[in-house]
């Protein structure tokens, strides 16, 4: 049911007090004035605390920096006159003891009259003596349709015209936004040169990074990284690669549903957090990271209305990538927080939508200890699989050497040993293996000279890898990973090399 559909069935069935939470006042001004005027032309009476009531001559600035007496004019109207009314801002009001009595009086009168109370506001903010009185409505941003509309009036009023393929790449790039963002960035656009271009997609681009950034939770980030990037992980770079055209219309006339997502499960420095990134890379889609511990805030209410925003927003950007990073970090121990259950409720919110979403965001979740993780998160149907993601093998620590070195050193790769320098390293990581190349080159930069292998296996010798200062923990999860838990991400078992070393 969409916003429409849901605030035409609110007003019939004579719901009081309706709450929306949105930024785009404007835009949900005009969807409520069109349907009131669909329900038999209703009046609409708006309030703000510096302007008081607007839309009847006879009452305007009533009520003026007076938020009771906002409430007070419901009173004033003839009990059998329909009308709605939109007070602007009220989350501000509702802490205070007479506002809120003086609204659950209302929620009981209005019951019995044909008028509806809209309370907007930037966020949800609702006391605990309120939650059965008051009705929330989401109103989504604006979709695709809509988008192509205002970019379709926009192009008449220059004169000009975009292709197909350039107008849906525009409306696409689009998504995400507030109607006022696309507005004020297509202005910025026309005023430029004149009329849209199609290189003014990566105008909607930087304004996106913008707005993300602005929400504090999300981080719009650039994916340069490509599967070629990866060492080793075979397994899972063909489940991939598999799945590259699953989010094109091609794969939905087929049949196939929107993939899920993706839990990396394995030991730090493995290639985790590069295989999120180089996902996006290959798929062509916009990357979003998510650091769960700022879903978390202080209010009361404020972590539930964060998540609820995070997921608007990525439902509005898809189809794109949501990464999360280290999950099991934020919802390590759920129960035992002492945060009066807020973490719990942030955690079902969020699966219950990993389960349910219908919208193309492929959710890509890395995590270093997954008995922390809620056995929840690993059941079947949040994710498409969970892969394994041990220790590179010697054939995996050639190939991870290959790609670095063919980064840093493609004039004369062949001078350096590579087969001596993965026999060499056993139980290092792809991130380790990469220190010890820095640690190399600063060996060669101080002698004036370019490094070599020799200088790469010194820096080698002076490297703790985590494999041997955190035995107990990584033994732990190749145990849990070979009892068949998780699909192994390399071709050639992982831990049959590190099982040999340990026997």
């Amino acid at each position: 049911m969409n916003f429409r559909e849901e605030f035409k069935l609110l007003l019939r069935a004579r719901y009081p007090l309706i709450y929306i939470p949105t930024y785009e006042e404007e835009r949900v001004e005009a969807a409520i004035r069109e349907e009131a005027s669909n329900q038999g032309n209703r009046p609409v009476y708006t309030w703000d605390f510096v302007d008081g009531y607007q839309g009847n001559p006879n009452d305007v600035g009533f009520g003026r920096r007076n938020p009771l007496q906002a409430l007070e004019f419901i009173e004033k109207l003839p009990a059998s006159a329909p009308a709605v009314l939109i007070l602007r801002d009220y989350h501000r009001f509702l802490d205070d003891v007479a506002i809120a009595r003086k609204l659950r009086n209302l929620s009981r009168l209005l019951k019995s009259q044909p008028k509806n109370i809209v309370l907007l506001s930037p966020r949800i903010a609702i006391p605990d003596d309120l939650t059965e009185v008051l009705t929330v409505v989401e109103f989504p941003l604006p979709a695709a349709a809509e988008i192509k509309v205002e970019v379709e009036r926009l192009l008449q009023s220059t004169g000009n015209s975009l292709s197909g393929k350039v107008l849906d790449d525009l409306v696409r790039s689009c998504q995400g936004l507030s109607m006022e963002r696309i507005r004020r960035v297509l202005a910025r656009a026309i005023a430029t040169h004149g009329e849209l271009r199609p290189e003014d997609v990566d105008l909607v681009l930087e304004e996106k990074r913008q707005t993300i950034r602005q929400t504090q939770i999300l981080d719009f980030y650039p994916a340069t990284e490509q599967i070629s990037d990866i060492g080793g992980l075979d397994n899972l770079k063909d489940w991939l690669i598999r799945r590259g055209g699953s989010f094109t219309d091609r794969a939905r006339q087929y049949g196939l549903p929107h993939p899920r997502g993706l839990m990396l499960v394995g030991i730090q420095g493995t290639g985790k957090s590069l295989t999120a990134k180089a996902i996006a890379h290959h798929w062509h889609l916009p990357l979003l990271r998510l650091d769960v511990g700022r879903l978390f805030g202080g209010l009361v209410g404020e972590s539930e209305s964060r998540t609820r925003q995070m997921i608007q927003v990525a439902e509005a950007l898809a189809p794109c990538i949501l990464w999360i990073d280290e999950i099991d970090k934020a919802f390590a121990g759920l129960g035992s927080k002492g945060d009066a259950g807020t973490a719990s409720r942030v955690f079902g919110t969020f699966i219950n939508w990993l389960a349910e979403k219908s919208s193309p965001v492929f959710v890509v979740a890395t995590a270093n200890d997954i008995q922390a993780l809620p056995p929840e998160m690993l059941r079947k149907g949040r994710f498409d699989e969970i892969f394994f993601v041990g220790l590179p093998t010697q054939e995996e620590r050639k190939a991870i050497y290959d790609v670095h070195l063919s980064r840093l050193r493609p004039h004369n790769l062949k001078s350096y040993d590579i087969e001596r320098l993965a026999y060499e390293t056993p139980d290092f990581s792809g991130a380790e293996i990469e220190q010890t190349l820095i640690e190399a080159m600063h060996i060669g930069f101080s002698q004036n000279r370019d490094f070599a292998t020799d200088d790469i296996l010194e820096a080698a010798s002076q490297i703790i890898p985590l494999a041997r200062t955190a035995v107990e923990q990584i033994q732990q999860l190749q145990e849990w990973a070979a009892a068949g838990r998780a699909r192994l991400a390399s071709k050639h078992n992982p831990l049959s090399e590190r099982l040999r070393r340990t026997t």
